[in-house]
């Protein structure tokens, strides 16, 4: 509490590796982090080694945030896990920022960010979007959400038996939304386009992510 409070190093989420980058909305499973003085604005990037881990992602990526002395995250959302690694070595959290690195700063400076006393996002959030199945996916999104067989017992395979620590706490268990047996074969192809769609979506965002990746 003896620092002093004008002058803090920050880290804020982003896709790119200077201060006109994006930020990205995610935490664990973000691009880059820049550290930026908030005094001189002088700054380091450095690429986010947990995006590609199976499980820990938001662990692994505020240990990365505590060692290199941070006293402030900004980013998009932040999840349980990462919250409470975070929030035990006294780092403040502030979610809700958008535009540029630098602007998120800005935001931040001007108490127009919101410094969070919890997570904002369910844990797994960062890997893809909330399925119907109820939960999330695991991987860059391919676990479709299906959590444990919701989805016909078929989103377990491609979710690697992870990305469903915990149900939903607002899904209730008995979901008649996938039925263990269709009745008609007609049905069940139904079930397996929808599934393959979705899955060709999330691959192409994650051939896309490999791309942009490949360019840097």
């Amino acid at each position: 509490m003896g620092k002093d409070e004008a002058k803090m190093k920050m880290c804020v989420t982003s896709v790119g590796m200077d201060l006109n980058a994006q930020v990205d909305p995610r935490f664990g499973r973000c691009q880059y982090f820049v550290f930026v003085d908030s005094d001189t604005m002088a700054f380091e990037a450095m690429p986010n080694k947990a995006i590609a881990a199976p499980g820990g992602a938001g662990i692994q990526a505020a240990q990365t945030v505590v060692n290199k002395g941070a006293n402030v995250l900004i980013s998009g959302n932040i999840g349980p896990n990462a919250f409470q690694v975070l929030s035990t070595a006294d780092v403040k959290i502030a979610t809700g920022a958008y535009g540029t690195v630098k602007e998120a700063v800005e935001m931040y400076k001007g108490g127009k960010l919101n410094v969070v006393g919890g997570s904002t996002v369910a844990a797994h959030a960062g890997m893809g979007a909330t399925a119907p199945g109820g939960g999330f996916g695991m991987g860059m999104g391919m676990g479709m959400g299906m959590g444990r067989g919701r989805g016909g017992g078929r989103g377990r395979g491609m979710g690697m038996g992870l990305g469903m620590q915990q149900p939903m706490p607002s899904q209730p268990q008995p979901q008649p939304q996938a039925p263990q047996a269709p009745k008609t074969k007609e049905e069940e192809l139904e079930q397996l386009s929808n599934i393959a769609s979705r899955l060709e979506k999330d691959l192409e965002e994650v051939k896309k992510r490999i791309e942009e990746l490949k360019k840097r």
